[in-house]
């Protein structure tokens, strides 16, 4: 098993997400890592079916969700001691930007929350299984059991 250097845990702030970051902190405090975290705020458009275009997220909408990423994301920081300069919050497709930040910042190991769907979802597309997919790093999935 190789030595990791720099893991990012990437937090969606899900209800059972308390086991991914306890896992990523973990495996920083075996290999004596740098512990960075991540979490983007998805900027999928809204349909408006009645008058058939893409309508955007209202920019005041999109300002609450960044300002209440970044409490969870500063208070979580705190809670695993990972400094400043190692938080990030973006904007964008997640397994996008989760990946371009991994390749950016050098990690070599991406923790990252997975439900296990099957079937439909699963065609649907996850973010986890894009990360796992097209990383240039080691992924670790943790299972996140659905209520």
């Amino acid at each position: 098993m190789r030595n990791y250097k720099h893991i990012l845990l990437a937090m969606d702030f899900f209800e059972n997400d308390k086991a991914v970051a306890e896992r990523a902190k973990d495996l920083a405090d075996k290999y004596q890592a740098k512990l960075s975290i991540i979490h983007v705020v998805d900027t999928m458009p809204i349909t408006d079916s009645g008058f058939g275009t893409d309508v955007p997220f209202n920019l005041d909408l999109t300002k609450e969700l960044m300002a209440e990423a970044k409490k969870k994301l500063a208070k979580l920081a705190e809670n695993l001691g990972v400094a400043e300069e190692g938080i990030w919050l973006e904007m964008g497709s997640p397994k996008t930007e989760i990946i371009r930040v991994s390749e950016e910042d050098n990690v070599d190991l991406i923790v990252i929350g997975s439900h296990g769907r099957h079937g439909l979802a699963l065609l649907l597309g996850s973010t986890a299984n894009g990360v796992l997919h097209h990383a240039n790093c080691d992924v670790l999935a943790v299972r996140l059991q659905d209520d």
